[in-house]
């Protein structure tokens, strides 16, 4: 501090300048780039690329495809999550912590190994489902054909309503329950309660949640190619990765062309997004206990504990055990317990063929730089966020928030396009552009995670550390950290999860030399093995499981997923 000046330097500032050029280098850049080779590909403004694109029927095909398998993924995967979160955080439901555990099982697992299992239940010749259902009532034909827009939808929403579930359980968490109690109090029924005030408070944060949703359907990549090319179903995502895999100059503006409009898709939904969260935070959240009393249901209490288990062992465990059976299954048209059918070998090719445990090591590491690094981030931007009013604190956190909305595949085709030597940085083919990847585009979700331990702990004992001369990085490091360690450790398990196992933006930007887990266990679905693809998923699924238990245990129970 100079008195004389009155300058003082804030080293905060150093920490926001360096979170905005990464992602001015990173997210903005690449972007603006893919924007402006979309219209001036030869220099000079044009919208020959933009004709010739949408000239296809095919490719309007792709874009009804994708808006009608997201719009609808986005309504149903709402309509299943508010039930569920109500259930699980504010009624005395039996199990209710188990079952809150249970339904986040399919955001832990790629949504990839959903369209597997799925595949196996649902086929129209084959599928364990359909079988037993034709023998059983004597159908000619099967009944149900996972190869068609329902069967994509289905999928879609059994993996992404756990994006909506996450974000209502926190909000119904956090919500001002003043209201809620003042409602019972006049003499209404918690369902006229639910109804009258619960719902109408929580609108802002049902439709932020929508959007996640239909954000991530919309840009999901191995759900449509599984299920959607048997049936010759084509979304934006799989048709821009066609375009890439032709190695031309012009496939790759055709694909660029396509992500336009994803990416500006994604981003008035993401103002959208803002706006809706910005009425929820004046709306729902206040300064008063934050402990609503536990709904009673009384008479319903067992008949919705059997209504949410037969949900859970449907959407669940049934496809689970699938994937599972399908691991040890020797011939796929036969039962696993057909004489002779039982086999363990294709585990054996897990622990044991050098290509995927490299691919599972890259995955591992890329995984641990990505959530780590991307906490740093997250924890400073949580605290300038939470406890500063600096100026420009908010840029960075649009821009994180925009990366989050940003579809996988736009990310990894704008860093495609400007990271491989054309402005003199070459990422291409290593591991540093996976792991800038997977940053941009899940740092979010850790930060959410980090924000809202700050709104569970007040500020007293860090003001008593910086009055007894303690400066802003001792504080971080001595204070706020420890007292942030459970929000901390779930925000980078939050992070490494999707990492772990991503396939949309692996599949572009992956070398033969940082082959990704994902890509691994989607090239042994497609093309060569589909028993090794589900022992390796069940291997993901293990995996995270006990990643999970540890996470608990770390934080003496405060924390799981």
């Amino acid at each position: 501090m100079d008195k004389r000046s009155g300058f003082h330097f804030d080293v905060k500032w150093v920490f926001i300048l360096l979170i905005l050029a990464f992602l001015l280098v990173f997210l903005v850049f690449p972007l603006l780039y893919l924007l402006f080779r979309a219209f001036f590909a030869d220099g000079s403004f044009s919208l020959d690329a933009v004709k010739r694109i949408y000239s296809y029927s095919l490719n309007w095909d792709c874009l009804r495809n994708t808006l009608i398998t997201a719009s609808l993924s986005m309504v149903f995967g709402v309509l299943i999550a508010f039930p569920l979160a109500w259930l699980v955080t504010r009624t005395n439901l039996y199990g209710r912590g188990f079952f809150r555990t249970l339904f986040l099982l399919t955001y832990m697992v790629p949504p990839y190994v959903g369209a597997m299992a799925w595949m196996r239940l649902l086929n129209p010749k084959v599928g364990t489902v359909n079988v037993v259902l034709k023998n059983l009532f004597g159908l000619s034909e099967a009944p149900f054909n996972i190869y068609t827009i329902g069967g994509m939808v289905w999928v879609l929403t059994t993996f992404y309503y756990p994006f909506a579930f996450i974000l209502l359980c926190r909000a119904l968490e956090r919500m001002d329950p003043s209201l809620e109690e003042a409602a019972r109090i006049s003499g209404a029924s918690p369902v006229k309660t639910l109804f009258t005030v619960t719902l109408p408070m929580m609108l802002p944060s049902i439709g932020s949640s929508a959007i996640m949703v239909f954000v991530a359907a919309a840009s999901c990549y191995g759900i449509p190619s599984i299920i959607g090319a048997p049936g010759k179903l084509y979304t934006i995502t799989t048709r821009i990765s066609e375009y890439v895999a032709t190695g031309t100059s012009q496939g790759l503006s055709d694909a660029t062309v396509l992500s336009v409009f994803l990416m500006v898709l994604s981003l008035v939904l993401l103002l959208l997004s803002k706006l809706l969260m910005g009425k929820k935070n004046r709306i729902t959240i206040s300064g008063k206990s934050m402990r609503p009393n536990i709904v009673d249901l009384r008479k319903w209490r067992i008949p919705l504990t059997i209504l949410t288990s037969i949900f859970a062992i449907v959407i669940i465990v049934i496809p689970f055990l699938s994937v599972i059976a399908t691991s040890f299954t020797q011939n796929m048209g036969k039962s696993v317990f057909a004489e002779g059918n039982l086999t363990v070998r294709f585990w054996q090719h897990v622990f044991t063929r050098s290509t995927i445990l490299k691919s599972a090591l890259n995955s591992l590491i890329t995984a641990t730089l990505a959530a780590t690094l991307g906490m740093i981030i997250c924890i400073i931007m949580a605290y300038l966020l939470k406890r500063t009013n600096m100026r420009g604190r908010k840029i960075p956190d649009f821009l994180i928030s925009f990366g989050a909305g940003t579809p996988s595949v736009v990310i990894a085709l704008a860093l495609i396009m400007t990271m491989s030597g054309r402005f003199g940085l070459n990422l291409y083919n290593s591991m540093a552009i996976l792991v800038i990847a997977y940053m941009i585009k899940y740092m979010m979700m850790g930060m959410q995670s980090t924000i809202s331990g700050f709104s569970q702990i007040g500020p007293v004992l860090e003001e008593a550390a910086a009055v007894s001369g303690a400066g802003w990085l001792r504080r971080m490091k001595d204070v706020v950290i420890p007292m942030l360690l459970p929000s901390i450790v779930a925000g980078w398990f939050i992070i490494f999860i999707p990492s772990f196992y991503e396939l949309t933006m692996s599949n572009l930007l992956y070398s033969e030399k940082t082959m990704t887990l994902g890509v691994e266990l989607f090239r042994y679905q497609m093309n060569s093995s589909q028993q090794t693809a589900a022992a390796l998923a069940c291997c993901i699924l293990l995996l995270v499981l006990i990643l999970n238990l540890v996470m608990r245990k770390l934080t003496k129970g405060k924390v799981s997923i």
